[in-house]
């Protein structure tokens, strides 16, 4: 007898019920749309019909390797065809892809390797001489590697050698292209590994899950409002929480992808005015590229172009230069260990009638969550209650739903105590607003506390960026023997302004902020960031700790 008259007979049918994974929408778009284009990458074009091809080849060849569930492979590449075909190629077979950030020194990717237990690595020859000293202090020889060789590349002393017995080319020949790929049976199965930027000792490696991947793709699509085809232009290195999930939105929508194998201001503008770019993903240094152009390399184009702009909160005067040279930005929110943007500050009509000042403010903050997730909340970690809507009080930012990371590879003590009461932890402090909206105000380890007052390093951070010649700004904690800690600020200059003093800045903060919250220090030159934008604070701390 039945449960009850909703089970009788209608239980999950092996016909007809399929795991969620995003590798289902390249499939679809083979045949809904088998003759748009789907990747540009200088004169090289494709098809969806001959990006599938190339992908299933991929799948087939690992195959033939050996490669299936549960396998890794570690791909090293810049924004190029390859790796957008990895996001499809390797799970194809059932392995979890590992992209690797081209960005980081020969001992961590020798460790994500080794800790991700990779049997396959493609990596392009750009990246040689560091691939080559990772593999001399991994010191396995039963990892293959295939080379990817690209004649757009440019080489340093030292790049550009061959490491493998074949090259990428080669190895999709040795595929069929009527190799019978299978869809996961579980969607909890991992799909792709993801490691953190590693700021305060190892990277920790995040696993992503194939039903997570495949709402947050869609997600995308919905808050972005995206529409049918649209094109998607590669700032966003695709390494990075797999380009936010965007490689697979954009099969999803039928989109084109313009790679980009190295970012300027001067590719960018041409690319948008070459191919009408409708969309594409930074953090704010990819926005200064925009603002900070010189005028020879900017192109005109008559259409507005979308922005989504996560990592710090953009400050206000960037929000406001790039919408009025065409853009239209939207901040989103996320981390590695939520695929990516799992919220964005959705914005109101009613807002277009504010002031200026206010709707960059609005337009700053962080959000609400994605659709598809399913809680986002301020809560104090200690009662683990969500705070008061205020807009004052601080708590630490958690999330929940299906847009949360599987757990940390082999690391379940970091696991447990990531989801500690339930929630992710993510270790922002926030704020919650009335109107339900969250606010970043710091990473709980960039807090500072002067004289037992909590100074925001990003509040600071947003005067800064007021001043005409700051072109980046970063605000670190301090010691001082009366007050505990200051800021001190580290900032970069526009060029044309290195007659700007110290003096001259730390005037200019006074007159914008309570004097408590004043920077101490400023020093001026080149501010560390990765190759994602983020401004690499531990490396501040460490000129600090020396000085």
């Amino acid at each position: 007898m039945a449960k009850n008259a909703y089970e009788d007979g209608m239980d999950k049918n092996a016909a007809n019920y399929q795991a969620l994974t995003p590798l289902s929408f390249i499939r679809r778009t083979r045949d809904v749309y088998p003759d748009y284009t789907s990747v540009i990458y200088g004169n090289r074009r494709y098809t969806w019909r001959q990006s599938y091809e190339r992908c299933v080849r991929l799948a087939s060849a690992l195959s033939a390797q050996g490669i299936g569930t549960g396998d890794t492979v570690a791909v090293m590449a810049a924004n190029t065809p390859e790796l957008f075909e990895a996001h499809y190629g390797i799970p194809m077979c059932g392995a979890v892809l590992n992209a690797i950030n081209t960005r980081l020194d020969a001992d961590t990717v020798a460790y994500i390797l080794d800790h991700g237990d990779a049997k396959v690595l493609i990596a392009d020859t750009q990246f040689s001489l560091v691939v080559k000293q990772a593999l001399g202090i991994l010191g396995r020889d039963d990892l293959t590697v295939i080379d990817i060789v690209d004649d757009q590349a440019v080489f340093n002393p030292g790049e550009g050698e061959v490491l493998g017995e074949t090259d990428y080319e080669a190895f999709l020949e040795t595929g069929d292209p009527s190799y019978d790929w299978k869809l996961p049976e579980d969607e909890w199965q991992a799909l792709a590994l993801n490691y953190t930027s590693g700021t305060s000792g190892r990277p920790k490696g995040v696993v992503y899950h194939h039903r997570g991947a495949y709402l947050n793709a869609l997600s995308n699509a919905l808050v972005w409002n995206m529409g049918t085809n649209p094109v998607y232009l590669w700032t966003l290195p695709m390494f990075h929480c797999n380009g936010w999930c965007f490689p697979w939105t954009l099969a999803a929508m039928g989109g084109t992808s313009i790679c980009l194998r190295r970012v300027t201001g001067a590719n960018i503008y041409a690319a948008i005015a070459e191919h009408r770019v409708t969309h594409f993903c930074g953090a704010p240094i990819v926005l200064n590229l925009v603002i900070n152009a010189d005028e020879d390399e900017r192109r005109d184009f008559s259409h507005r172009v979308s922005i989504m702009t996560a990592a710090a909160p953009p400050p206000a005067a960037t929000l406001k230069r790039i919408r009025d040279i065409g853009f239209d930005v939207t901040h989103a929110y996320g981390l590695t260990e939520t695929y990516g943007p799992a919220s964005l500050c959705v914005w109101h009509p009613e807002w277009d009638a504010l002031a200026e000042a206010e709707q960059m403010r609005l337009g700053g903050r962080q959000g609400v969550r994605y659709p598809v997730l399913e809680g986002l909340d301020v809560i104090d970690p200690e009662t683990m209650t969500p705070v008061p809507r205020d807009g004052q009080t601080m708590g630490e930012v958690m999330f929940r739903g299906n847009i949360v990371m599987k757990g940390y590879l082999k690391n379940p003590a970091a696991t447990d105590a990531a989801f500690e009461g339930g929630w992710f932890h993510s270790g922002d402090l926030g704020v919650m607003e009335p109107d339900g909206y969250i606010r970043i105000r710091d990473r709980s380890k960039d807090v500072i506390i002067s004289g037992g007052e909590n100074i925001s390093s990003i509040e600071v951070e947003d005067a800064l960026y007021k001043h005409p010649a700051i072109l980046i700004a970063a605000v670190i904690a301090r010691p001082h023997e009366k007050w505990g800690e200051t800021p001190c600020a580290f900032v970069e200059l526009k060029p044309g302004n290195e007659t700007v003093t110290e003096a001259e800045i730390i005037a200019f903060c006074r007159d914008n902020l309570a004097h408590y919250k004043c920077p101490g220090m400023v020093v001026i030159g080149d501010v560390p960031k990765t190759s994602t934008g983020k401004i690499q604070k531990f490396k501040l701390r460490e000129r600090v700790e020396e000085t």
